[in-house]
Parts: C-alpha cells; sequence; structure tokens
C-alpha cells in the first residue's frame, strides 16, 4: 500500500465520537491565569485578616445553621432518652409525678432503647436536610481562596456568581441529585 492508500484508509475508519472532541475554548483576558501583581507586606496582611474573618464569619454561619436543623431534628430522640433516663431507678430517679405513676423501670428503659433506635435515621434526614440547604443557598462558594488576600486583581467568588454567595441568581432547575 502506498502512504496515499494507508491515509485515506485512516480517514474512513475514523468513527464519529472521535470528531466529538471540542475545540480549544475561547480565551477571555479577564479569566486567564496571568502572573498578577502581588501586594505589599502591609497591605497583604490587611486583606488576610479580612479574608479570615469572612471565612471565620461563614463558617459560623454554617456551624450554627447546622446545629440548629440536627436540634430540631433530634428533638424527639433528645426527649424521649432524657425522659427514660429520668424515670428509671437507677440512673436520676426523679420523684416527679409521672415517673411515679406513669413510667416504671420497664418502661424508662424502653424509652431509652426507643430514643436510641430513632436516633440513627433522624441523623441521616438531618444531615441530608442540611446538606440540601446549604447546596441551594451555595454556602460552601461563600469562602474565598488566600489569594484573594496575596494578589492583587483576584475576583471574589460570590461576585461571579450573581450576588453573595450565590443567593441572587436563579437556581439550575435542570439538575438532579438524590440525597
Amino acid at each position: 500500500m502506498s502512504d496515499q492508500e494507508i491515509e485515506d484508509f485512516e480517514v474512513d475508519n475514523l468513527s464519529d465520537t472521535s470528531r466529538m472532541i471540542p475545540g480549544l475554548p475561547p480565551y477571555d483576558m479577564d479569566d486567564q491565569l496571568l502572573p498578577m501583581e502581588p501586594r505589599s507586606a502591609c497591605c497583604c496582611w490587611a486583606w488576610t485578616l479580612m479574608v479570615v474573618t469572612m471565612n471565620s464569619l461563614v463558617f459560623l454561619l454554617n456551624l450554627l445553621l447546622m446545629v440548629t436543623i440536627f436540634t430540631v431534628v433530634l428533638l424527639p430522640t433528645i426527649v424521649v432518652v432524657y425522659f427514660g433516663f429520668q424515670c428509671h431507678s437507677r440512673v436520676l430517679h426523679s420523684d416527679a409525678y409521672y415517673c411515679k405513676t406513669i413510667l416504671d423501670d420497664n418502661s424508662s428503659s424502653a424509652l431509652i432503647i426507643l430514643g436510641f433506635v430513632i436516633m440513627s435515621p433522624l441523623i441521616v434526614v438531618a444531615m441530608a436536610i442540611y446538606c440540601s440547604l446549604a447546596r441551594h443557598l451555595r454556602l460552601f462558594m461563600c469562602f474565598q481562596p488566600y489569594s484573594r488576600a496575596v494578589y492583587k486583581g483576584v475576583k471574589w467568588r460570590w461576585y461571579e456568581e450573581g450576588g453573595l454567595c450565590g443567593c441572587a441568581r436563579e437556581w439550575n432547575t435542570q439538575v438532579k441529585a438524590w440525597v
């Protein structure tokens, strides 16, 4: 076979999937990772303090949201286990009226066991609620990289997403995720 026949043979055997590789993306000068100008030492410390403060506030907001959700969802477990331990004769043995008339040691043990049995599914439900809410509010997009403090001209992540933490941007309803 000659070289021309080999080239024609190779071109004919190319599949349609090999043509699915997209071309190079258009480059925008604003989005390129060009060497950026570093900040001065004093300015870098000030920006570092601001970025650390912002990231700490976002962390505390996430922690507060998580504690609130877990407390509300796990409230039945907390109440059942509390009353079980409060009325059991070998633990606290309260002198409350309901402990003397309604709950004896067997029923208190049953409440303690029930509370710990229903805890596992409720923890899963609480985590699913927190993750779903954090994803919809884009809370993790609020964390800023350290390079924001070191170099001039680094854009805020949430600014590009359409508002503070992406909350102002319309949510993409086409993407579905199973939790």
